[in-house]
């Protein structure tokens, strides 16, 4: 599939135009209009990788998609339809990359509260680490969050990704 970037407008997001910014590309597909791989500047949410895609074909299933999610580099996001969500155990209304992971960078609580031994309020630390701290490099630096050690890392190590 071509590339698509996404225009100055909304590559900029609010920065001073000429500014250089951190990009990323994600790669959106499924039910949306236009799938493919968009450039997005660093910050961007899952909504504007939707827009860039031309929106949600109508037999999308957007009801479990948490749109407000961080992106990152590389990410692939699959937009199920309603049909294929009805089917898929335990998904949301998109499909996580890498083999089902939870992406510990762009997961909201409750995709993190999937993970063993992860709850309400260790999710909801692991958002305010994020937030206060940026973006995980490694999956080994969750243990930075207070409350996750080794013991909690080697439960998940296996199901998150960067």
């Amino acid at each position: 599939m071509p590339r698509q970037a996404a225009s100055e407008e909304e590559t900029v997001m609010g920065q001073a135009a000429g500014e250089d910014l951190p990009v990323c590309f994600v790669h959106i597909c499924g039910a949306v209009e236009k799938p493919g791989v968009y450039e997005l500047s660093d910050g961007s949410r899952i909504y504007q990788a939707v827009e860039l895609a031309g929106g949600f074909l109508p037999e999308a299933d957007e009801s479990g998609l948490n749109l407000a999610a961080l992106v990152s580099d590389g990410m692939k996001i699959q937009i199920l339809t309603r049909e294929e969500a009805e089917t898929a155990s335990g998904q949301d209304g998109y499909a996580l990359a890498d083999g089902g992971k939870i992406n510990i960078n762009t997961a909201g609580a409750e995709e993190l509260m999937t993970l063993k031994g992860i709850g309400e309020s260790r999710a909801r630390e692991i958002i305010a680490y994020r937030e206060k701290h940026g973006h995980f490099s490694k999956i080994e630096d969750i243990m930075q969050v207070p409350g996750i050690k080794d013991g909690a890392f080697q439960k998940i190590k296996d199901d998150i990704t960067v």
